[in-house]
């Protein structure tokens, strides 16, 4: 007989298992996302939840100024919104949907970052009025750009 702490050892060990084993493989493996966003933004926050609603990490730090974390990561002017991500080595700026970050990390392109420019409606974080569309588009380190995905 096990007594009651051997069957609660046993039952602890059982829930911990299948908690493990409901885990996905990219769940377990995948970086987590830091976003720089100021405290008082709504639609950083909002794309934030729309990140960790698609299965994503997400660490959140407040900045009152986030030019100089763009600058040191070479995020392009034209490119900026208002919120700045740093995932694995890359950068993620603006509101970019949850299914190109994993594309992102999937493909592991040699880039610097990917970009959603200024706050387009309809983007992630951004929902309501009538959608506009949008590119997101890669950066690399010496500023080319590329459209990595039309929405």
């Amino acid at each position: 007989m096990l007594g009651r702490v051997g069957a609660a050892l046993v039952a602890t060990v059982a829930l911990t298992g299948a908690a493990l084993t409901a885990q996905t493989p990219a769940q377990i493996t995948a970086p987590t996302i830091v976003v720089y966003k100021t405290p008082t933004c709504g639609c950083c926050q909002k794309w934030v939840e729309h990140l960790q609603g698609n299965g994503l990490k997400v660490l959140t730090q407040h900045r009152d100024d986030l030019s100089p974390l763009r600058a040191q990561h070479g995020v392009p002017a034209s490119l900026t919104s208002c919120h700045t991500a740093l995932v694995g080595s890359y950068v993620v700026e603006g509101h970019v949907p949850a299914a190109d970050v994993k594309r992102l990390l999937s493909e592991k392109p040699a880039i610097k970052g990917i970009a959603v420019a200024g706050m387009p409606i309809g983007s992630p974080g951004m929902e309501g009025g009538t959608p506009q569309k949008f590119d997101t588009v890669a950066f690399t380190a010496d500023g080319k750009t590329t459209v990595f995905a039309r929405h």
